[in-house]
């Protein structure tokens, strides 16, 4: 029967033989590179971070943003004061004004009407000549002393244009001191409403004032009187109110009476001074429909306060 030897070996020679053997060395590991971030998507690069002084970049957030100026327009600071100058001037004018001057108008003759219109007139021509002559316009202003001299003396006090009338047709040009400061360069400034004046500027304003006092500090009486300047203030505002009659009907008709009127005389004035100047002013081509009515008062303010030169 096959026996199962044992083989004992010391502890020492066991030692002896491990220290003989050769022991293999390990293979050295690769450097592993490991971050705490999110790794890129591979659709998407990294984003670029503003450089310094350079706003970082909007993200499109889906909103609808309106931007505007808040408050009254830069051409009329005092547009609280002005509106309720208007609001008032308009209750006084459906009250007094515009009766008095229907019954002006219904009352009297045409032709005397015309004589006090051309009274008016006449004396505005002492004006008329002196800032013709300022502009440097000299025809002009020998044209005004001309119209001066004729109605006068053949127009009977100015009470007839003679001036006007075919064989010699010598036109009305009706100038001033506010016209001379445009054509220089002098804005209008603020828009103002007043109650008795009504739509001026503070320029619009000055030079009404100096053409107002003309005659009384050059002449004297009787321009001086009081019976002189309340005369020459009823006719020439009865005349001014009936020849803008149908005009200030269409702007009380709009949706906001007090800006279109704002808007219409601004933008009147502006063409005047450009026409003064003899600017070009190109008229917008406007192709209605053709069975369109015509433009109205509003529509042409709008067209003209965009095409009106800036002279502010």
């Amino acid at each position: 029967m096959p026996s199962l030897a044992l083989l004992t070996v010391s502890q020492p020679l066991l030692s002896a033989a491990l220290a003989a053997a050769p022991v293999p060395t390990p293979e050295p590991l690769g450097t592993v590179a490991w971050s705490l971030q999110e790794a890129p998507r591979a659709e998407t690069s990294a984003a670029t971070p503003p450089e310094a002084g350079e706003a970082p970049p909007e993200e499109d957030s889906g909103e609808i943003v309106v931007e505007g100026e808040y408050g009254p327009p830069a051409g009329d600071p005092a547009e609280k004061l002005n509106a309720e100058a208007y609001r008032i001037t308009q209750a006084v004018d459906d009250a007094v004004i515009e009766p008095v001057a229907y019954a002006y108008r219904d009352g009297l003759p045409e032709p005397v009407r015309d004589g006090l219109g051309n009274v008016v007139k006449n004396l505005g021509e002492p004006s008329n000549a002196l800032n013709f002559l300022l502009q440097g316009k000299v025809g002009k202003a020998f044209g005004a002393l001309g119209r001066l001299a004729i109605n006068s003396t053949l127009g009977v006090g100015g009470l007839f244009d003679v001036a006007g009338k075919p064989g010699i047709g010598i036109p009305y040009r009706r100038n001033g001191f506010a016209n001379t400061m445009g054509y220089y360069g002098v804005g209008p400034g603020a828009y103002l409403y007043l109650p008795v004046t009504g739509a001026t500027t503070v320029r619009d304003l000055v030079g009404s004032t100096l053409d107002q006092a003309l005659l009384p500090l050059a002449v004297g009486k009787p321009f001086n009187q009081p019976e002189y300047a309340v005369t020459y203030f009823v006719v020439n505002g009865l005349d001014q109110r009936l020849e803008f009659d149908a005009e200030l009907a269409e702007i009380a008709a709009s949706d906001d009476p007090y800006a279109m009127r704002r808007d219409t005389y601004l933008a009147k004035r502006e063409r005047e001074i450009a026409a003064l100047k003899g600017e070009v002013v190109e008229q917008p081509q406007v192709q209605p429909a053709p069975d369109a009515p015509p433009l109205s008062l509003i529509e042409q303010v709008q067209i003209t306060a965009r095409t009106a030169p800036a002279t502010r």
